[in-house]
């Protein structure tokens, strides 16, 4: 009798031919490259360091495209927005100390926001592990704790031999849902250890499913069906599932409002009948979604911004979808149901019974423009006209990414995404600088698409150096910066606590001169010429920026 597991797939003669007589003088640094290639890698990003130096040499012999950037935290925001395109692992190169550590804020984004980067960081030679005890160049006392509690997984080779499986291992951890950033180091000395190891063939690194337990989506289709007042918060993880024609299809099924969060946007059609948008900061919205009798949140853990910052007090059922165990449930008592989106929306189609319910248009519209009305009364033209601009002259299907500012704070409530992962911003983890090395990222991902950014001149100063990189590698982004003189949501939120602000100013360059030194065309902007600016900007193939000098202001989401 014969059993799966005695089954091994035997070489053929060329194959052992081949493994008998490997090509000389390859090293380590070769055998990443050889298992990244193996897995389907085709890019990658990261800048060299000397105990990466191998790894390095290796990719520059290779087929991969290596898009190397100026600081380690933006290639890590690259890398980030070219997983969240595309769906695939994408390794980020970095070297040991001081530039693995630059990686971390961009490492805490891609782990808030599910992005799979697969981060791959030389360290000090293997005799030197331990910390201080031969004092090399950038040691640390343990370089891998400093990723444990940021990354999703963190994962270690010590000799060539293991190099292929722990780098298919952190493949399979950063792919399987919920998708996260994961951390792998390998000594100096053995990527560039000559090796005499065949080259590495046959990689496997199939991530695994995360499929609902039916007993639970049974329950969750029962309390739907029989619903008065079902509505549907649709989160992240409805956009990396793929998963928005699946929850069109319940919505419209269930006569179901759908909000989408932050993270969401682009998820549900943002014109549709049963389309709140996504408007979670206004109190309008909260009472809403309060008020329903049975709340579907699908990908979405409830957090600060997607609760109203904990506001949000359902007194109906609740059932959520989740990938990622240890948001489930964290904030609000629910029907938990530990699954991938996809998977659970399509158990949950194959089991709801259709719901009538003509009013469910009506009440979305009502308080849609509840909202508007509210809007209206607060004097906010100037930031509607510039997110209107943006959104005419942006096309459809061209990715926008928004750093920490606050046009891009009105953008998470107001803008119309148009289509699933399109629209991406810093707010997993809220540091500055993400927009315009994200956006060069997606250009990596989209070759021939045009990519926004939209930045602040306080978070524009934390990329201005990979101005070089857009010109260098001629990506075709458009980085539109909104010059308030300081970090203006900073300058707002401590002058409505404290009366004043304090280190909110900021002396800044001119823009658009720093700019035309790096050879990257560049112009002034305004209100009224924004949207012709941006459009011709957009059009026009290659890296370009425009300024435009705006104090803008939040909308209050009460009363006022």
């Amino acid at each position: 009798m014969t059993h799966d597991h005695d089954l091994v797939l035997r070489p053929t003669e060329a194959q052992t031919a081949a493994a008998l007589a490997p090509p000389p003088g390859r090293t380590g640094g070769d055998l990443v490259v050889e298992t990244l290639r193996g897995l389907g890698a085709t890019t990658v990003f990261g800048l060299p360091g000397q105990h990466a130096l191998a790894l390095f040499d290796a990719v520059g012999r290779s087929d991969l495209r290596l898009i190397t950037m100026r600081v380690e935290n933006n290639a890590g925001f690259a890398a980030d927005a070219y997983g969240r395109i595309t769906g695939e692992a994408v390794p980020l190169l970095l070297s040991t100390g001081p530039g693995a550590l630059t990686s971390l804020p961009a490492l805490a984004e891609a782990a808030a926001a599910s992005a799979p980067v697969l981060a791959i960081s030389s360290q000090v030679p293997t005799a030197g592990l331990g910390g201080g005890r031969r004092g090399h160049l950038h040691e640390l006392r343990d370089q891998s704790a400093s990723f444990r509690d940021v990354v999703k997984s963190v994962h270690i080779a010590r000799t060539p031999s293991q190099i292929p499986s722990v780098i298919a291992e952190a493949w399979e951890s950063a792919l399987t849902v919920p998708h996260g950033p994961v951390w792998v180091e390998i000594p100096e000395d053995v990527l560039r250890a000559e090796t005499v190891i065949p080259q590495v063939t046959g990689m496997d690194a199939t991530p695994h499913e995360l499929a609902p337990r039916p007993e639970l989506t049974a329950v969750a289709a029962h309390w739907l069906s029989s619903a008065s007042r079902p509505v549907i918060i649709a989160g992240g993880g409805v956009i990396r599932s793929d998963a928005a024609g699946k929850l069109k299809q319940l919505a419209e099924r269930l006569n179901a409002p759908v909000v989408t969060t932050f993270g969401g946007k682009g998820a549900f059609p943002w014109t549709h009948p049963l389309s709140l948008q996504s408007w979670l900061e206004d109190r309008h919205m909260t009472d809403f979604l309060e008020d329903a009798d049975v709340l579907l949140v699908v990908g979405s853990g409830l957090g600060e911004l997607s609760s109203n910052y904990h506001t949000f007090l359902p007194t109906g059922r609740v059932i959520q979808i989740e990938a990622d165990l240890g948001k489930l449930e964290s904030n609000h008592p629910a029907l938990g149901i530990h699954a991938d989106a996809r998977l659970a929306l399509q158990a949950l189609l194959e089991t709801v019974s259709e719901r009538e319910d003509p009013q469910a248009p009506e009440r979305v519209r009502l308080l849609l423009s509840s909202i508007e009305a509210r809007l209206a009364a607060q004097d906010l033209t100037l930031e509607q006209e510039l997110l209107t601009s943006i959104r005419a002259a942006l096309p459809a299907r061209s990715p926008s990414f928004w750093d920490m500012t606050i046009l891009s704070y009105w953008a998470w409530s107001a803008f119309d995404a148009k289509h699933p992962n399109t629209m991406h911003s810093a707010q997993g983890a809220g540091g500055l600088g993400y927009a315009f090395p994200a956006a060069l990222g997606a250009c990596v991902a989209e070759p021939g698409t045009p990519v926004l950014a939209v930045s602040g001149d306080g978070g524009a100063m934390y990329s201005i150096a990979d101005l070089a990189t857009a010109r260098q590698h001629d990506l075709d982004v458009t980085w539109l910066i909104v010059d308030d003189g300081g970090y203006g949501i900073l300058r707002e939120y401590m002058t409505a606590s404290f009366g004043t602000s304090t280190a909110t100013e900021l002396t800044r360059p001119d823009f658009v001169a720093l700019a035309e030194s790096f050879g990257v065309p560049a112009a002034p902007t305004s209100p009224e010429t924004l949207r012709a600016d941006l459009a011709k900007a957009l059009k026009t193939p290659g890296p370009s920026v425009l300024v435009i000098p705006a104090n803008l202001r939040m909308f209050a989401p009460t009363h006022v």
